[in-house]
């Protein structure tokens, strides 16, 4: 089994990429168990007694009083409403965990710093890794016992390891798809690897993990984002922005896109043509020669060949012909079960509408 590391130009620079099957390691994160080592995730740790009343204070979610052993989305933005962190929230044991990009934890580390003020808080990095469980056989009773559980946490929970560290349970966007998170202590990662392995969990590498997540349409900071991203385009109003709180840096536009229902843009899933190269993250969509969008995330998915991540311009059709640009012109087809769902005219907008409507008679 040789490891091959992820590419240098990828942000799971360091991580390995595949063991040298990635198409057969999807298909084990499919019928069976894989466990994926993403140990270069950056994680904090947040203490003191007033570190969740804080927290909902500069962030998008409302975790003022979030339950021990709950785990969420959350984000902060800029002032403008864009995106500028995304971190996975998890509440144990006294203890407030934030794991984020590797590339964003020093920056969401000192931007956090610098918020405390005279708050009951602390933070620091925490010595732990992320190991990713996908896959259905991930509840066999051999990879449970391995784990030192009786069963499985109910989504979006998280229990304490023998050991230290924890388990947490993400939601999955499909039936019977089983994720689990293991924040381990660094100092035991390959302890936790050959008792996994011991158990029938097979390797994969992060290729498989991605796969994974571009299929579930899950955004990614900094590959299916840009610097204009607002959270309505990429599908994280509810899983990371709850829109009964405010007051948050931002708060302002997340309400104003709410009530009139017409972000810029949307996330869907590409199909590429799997003929010729590969487009890159960065790279422009076009439509009839215009630019319409962004290329993210691009990965070769063991059903469905080479598919991709994009933000693209609000309402443009499924079926319009598409090609990338950038150095290599791929052609391109939206997935049109990857759309969002019919626009919901917001409050704000029937009322503008009404005005307007009063204001011919």
């Amino acid at each position: 089994m040789s490891a091959v590391p992820a590419p240098g130009s990828s942000p799971d620079a360091g991580a390995v990429w595949h063991y040298g099957d990635p198409l057969g390691e999807q298909r084990a994160a499919e019928h069976d168990a894989v466990v994926v080592d993403r140990s270069h995730r950056f994680v904090i740790a947040v203490t003191g007694t007033e570190r969740l009343s804080w927290l909902h204070s500069l962030s998008t979610q409302h975790v003022a009083v979030q339950p021990d052993g709950t785990c969420t989305q959350n984000l902060s933005l800029d002032g403008q409403g864009r995106v500028e962190d995304h971190w996975i929230q998890t509440e144990l044991g006294g203890v407030t965990y934030l794991d984020t990009e590797p590339w964003r934890g020093e920056p969401l580390l000192a931007y956090l710093r610098k918020m405390v003020f005279w708050a009951d808080v602390q933070l620091d990095e925490a010595d732990l890794a992320v190991l990713s469980l996908l896959g259905p056989g991930v509840g066999r009773p051999e990879v449970l016992a391995a784990l030192g559980m009786d069963g499985l946490p109910a989504d979006a929970t998280a229990v304490a390891l023998p050991g230290g560290g924890f388990a947490r349970r993400l939601p999955s966007a499909q039936p019977g798809r089983i994720e689990l998170d293991l924040l381990v202590p660094r100092a035991d990662v390959d302890d936790w690897l050959a008792r996994l392995t011991a158990a029938g969990v097979r390797r994969a590498g992060v290729w498989a993990y991605e796969a994974h997540r571009v299929a579930a349409l899950r955004p990614r900071l900094g590959a299916d984002t840009d610097d204009r991203t607002i959270p309505h385009e990429v599908g994280w109003i509810g899983p990371a922005v709850h829109l009964d709180k405010g007051c948050y840096r931002g708060q302002e536009t997340v309400a104003r896109v709410h009530n009139l229902g017409k972000p810029p843009r949307m996330l869907v899933l590409l199909h590429l043509d799997g003929s010729g190269e590969r487009p890159v993250t960065g790279d422009p969509v076009l439509a009839g020669g215009r630019t319409v969008g962004r290329i993210g995330t691009v990965v070769e998915h063991v059903d469905f060949g080479p598919i991709a991540l994009a933000l693209v311009k609000r309402g443009i059709p499924a079926d319009t012909a598409l090609l990338t640009g950038g150095e290599h012109q791929v052609a391109a087809e939206i997935d049109p079960d990857s759309l969002p769902p019919a626009e919901v005219t917001g409050a704000g907008r029937l009322a503008v509408e009404r005005l307007r409507g009063g204001g011919t008679r």
